[in-house]
């Protein structure tokens, strides 16, 4: 997800008046906020990153990483930021997997509601190694633009494996019926299509596969980003048709 933001909205941070990023339950390590915030000052010098957690012993554990445009504070979906600040991007992963399916859009709002003008939320999941993501990227106005998928591709059985792992809003969702589960499964039988290739790498497997769905599906990853195994699809072709149910499911 590091390598997507930088790459696909380097303009965006670029652009940005005031360069704030927030990294947003980042967990019991704050490793992935140092990692996240290096990424980005190589996108631009003067980023500012702030790690924001619930859990005030995880802010006292990451304090000592501190520094040079990177800081951590308590807080949650609200965002605090001083001085009536806005961010240009909330990355928010593995946050709301606890919460149910019809939470989900009150917690888009209440982070969308601290970006500046154009700014992004990048609310997703991931499995414990990294290796197995998806996110949705959800505009200011609190309404979702693009569901991406990303694998490390050695270890991918095949697509529909990144289903455990789809966002709190589609991790319901993937079964006959729904737009997420016709995606996934016209990406298996693309997958499926390409099996030649595998002596060739799965790289080189994934990006036919993504070419193929290309050609039914609103696809909008450029083929330098397929190759490293990601497919990013407007949200409209995958979004729920049913409205969520209320049902306080923790999976």
């Amino acid at each position: 997800m590091d390598r997507w933001v930088t790459a696909e909205h380097a303009r965006l941070l670029r652009a940005a008046p005031d360069p704030l990023v927030v990294d947003l339950g980042y967990g019991a390590s704050p490793v992935t906020t140092v990692e996240f915030h290096r990424r980005l000052r190589a996108v631009r010098a003067d980023v500012e990153t702030l790690g924001i957690e619930i859990d005030p012993e995880r802010v006292a554990a990451a304090l000592p990483h501190a520094g040079d445009g990177l800081s951590f504070v308590r807080g949650g979906f609200e965002v605090p930021l001083p001085d009536r600040r806005r961010a240009v991007l909330i990355r928010a992963f593995n946050v709301l997997r606890q919460y149910g399916e019809h939470e989900v859009a009150e917690a888009w709002s209440t982070m969308c509601a601290r970006l500046a003008p154009g700014g992004l939320v990048v609310e997703g999941t991931c499995d414990e190694p990294g290796r197995l993501a998806t996110w949705i990227a959800v505009g200011a106005d609190a309404r979702p633009r693009t569901l991406t998928l990303a694998a490390r591709l050695a270890d991918l059985g095949r697509p529909s494996d990144l289903a455990v792992r789809l966002p709190k809003a589609l991790i319901h969702r993937n079964v006959p019926g729904e737009p997420v589960h016709a995606f996934l499964s016209a990406f298996d039988r693309a997958w499926d299509t390409h099996a030649a290739l595998d002596p060739l790498g799965a790289r080189q497997r994934w990006a036919a596969a993504v070419r193929e769905l290309a050609a039914e599906w609103p696809v909008r990853t450029r083929p330098d980003r397929a190759r490293g195994g990601e497919v990013t699809v407007d949200w409209a072709a995958v979004a729920p048709v049913t409205p969520p149910n209320g049902e306080q499911s923790t999976n």
